[in-house]
């Protein structure tokens, strides 16, 4: 087992790989930037070095200055958390050539699945369902009406380089559609440096669904289980549940069943996640994450699994302790993201924490950097915070939540704390009942 790993990444997913590594017996080397000297992540960590300015670019995503720190902390492995250099297959290789241990996945799938274009078709050789589209990057307007014409609109454009929902432009018509494209291709360009889009045809009330997988370099795959991402703001998650209210046994075990043999068929290793649309029964493979999810704190409370653990054992070249078929979930888990922006216009808040209370209790954990005194600067991610309630029913964990919301504190700046209040009171969310586009309806109707 690795002695000393060093955290690549900033804020709570920072200081929640921190916290496992401690319970392994693991030194810590938190990086941090000018801006970030009094992050709680640099407090609590081994060592740290400082990689760099107060923008990403000169310090976060600084892969001369990450690697430096490493050598000279004589770290042995490196954990990229999720955002920045997470999903860089560029970042994962040279660790790996400069003998460190990366802990994720092969560079190699890290690449695949970062184009979006090649990792569906890949999916189609790994017998994953796909959403109607052009299959490859559309250059023209022309060929783009020519698609759309094949497909049937709506269209959906999508960056072949990115999501986030970067490059994302829905078009009901021809018109429209030329537009969107233009649109498309500009902010895919400006986000990723690479404009290439492609088009799938938008659907209308579907769900997002995702499997969480871990596989160890012994052939060893486990899937534990499925999340409910469907509550999304401009195609950002902002509520994630887990089991879905949507689907039967018989949905899951055939998801499972499906994702497993395409784990197996890829030779995949580390933790991932494959995303899915689900509408009318049918399930749709839109990408695979490479990395730890920003919402995998629900599969642990359901499972009992330490995620982060398991990717640190399977980089070790351990076999995975939990085989999936002796992994049963138990309960309902429900995580909120708490960001730091105006609740109304979603404007970034950054500013000094002048007062903090975290909700606490039974089935209640929280995930955050913020304490009192601590300035979220203006520079990041504006994730400051994630709830997440456990409960034995689905029925009890709506109620948990609510009570904890009730109870969470963060004065000094602002955050979507009211929003979240505001969308658990709904009879829709509490009956789950609910699409993509159902939290973009209720702000536009001003429901919430």
């Amino acid at each position: 087992m690795f002695k000393k790993i060093l955290i690549a990444n900033r804020g709570e997913v920072a200081v929640r790989i921190h916290r496992t590594c401690r319970e392994m017996g693991i030194a810590t080397v938190a990086v941090h930037s000018e801006a970030d000297t009094s992050a709680l992540h640099v407090k609590l960590a081994t060592e740290s070095v400082c990689i760099g300015a107060a923008a990403s670019k000169s310090s976060y995503l600084n892969i001369p200055a990450l690697l430096s720190a490493a050598e000279l902390t004589d770290a042995e492995a490196i954990h990229p958390g999720y955002g920045f250099l997470a999903e860089n297959a560029k970042f994962a290789e040279i660790t790996q050539k400069l003998g460190f241990t990366f802990i994720g996945p092969k560079p190699e799938h890290i690449a695949l699945m970062g184009d979006k274009i090649e990792a569906i078709a890949y999916a189609k050789q790994c017998g994953l369902p796909t959403i109607p589209g052009s299959g490859r990057a559309i250059s023209s307007v022309e060929e783009a009406l020519a698609e759309a014409e094949t497909i049937g609109y709506p269209i959906i454009t999508k960056a072949a380089a990115g999501g986030g929902g970067k490059g994302m432009k829905v078009a009901h018509s021809a018109q429209a559609l030329r537009t969107a494209l233009h649109v498309a291709q500009t902010e895919a360009k400006a986000n990723f440096g690479d404009d290439r889009v492609y088009l799938e045809k938008f659907l209308e009330t579907p769900r997002h669904i995702e499997v969480q997988v871990l596989c160890d370099s012994h052939g060893n795959v486990s899937i534990l289980g499925e999340r409910d991402c469907s509550l999304q703001r401009r195609h950002q998650k902002i509520i994630e549940e887990t089991p879905s209210p949507a689907l039967t046994d018989s949905q899951r075990e055939t998801l499972f069943q499906t994702v497993t043999a395409a784990c197996q068929k890829m030779g995949y290793l580390g933790a991932g996640t494959f995303e899915f649309l689900y509408e009318k029964g049918q399930f749709y493979f839109i990408e695979m994450n490479t990395r730890l999810q920003v919402e995998h704190p629900v599969t642990e409370m359901v499972t009992g699994i330490d995620i982060v653990s398991e990717q640190i054992r399977i980089a070790a070249g351990e076999k995975l302790r939990y085989l999936h078929n002796f992994i049963h979930p138990r309960g309902h888990s429900i995580e909120c993201r708490i960001n730091a922006e105006d609740p109304e216009t979603f404007i970034p808040s950054p500013g000094k924490v002048t007062e903090y209370f975290a909700p606490g209790g039974p089935g209640v954990r929280v995930d955050s950097a913020l304490y009192p005194g601590y300035s979220v600067p203006p520079y990041y991610d504006s994730t400051v915070a994630k709830l997440i309630v456990w409960g034995q029913t689905r029925e009890e964990a709506v109620m948990r939540l609510r009570r904890a919301l009730e109870e969470f504190v963060v004065s000094g700046i602002k955050t979507n704390i009211p929003l979240h209040r505001k969308l658990a009171a709904t009879n829709a969310f509490h009956q789950g009942h609910y699409t993509i586009h159902s939290l973009e309806k209720y702000l536009k109707e001003g429901h919430l």
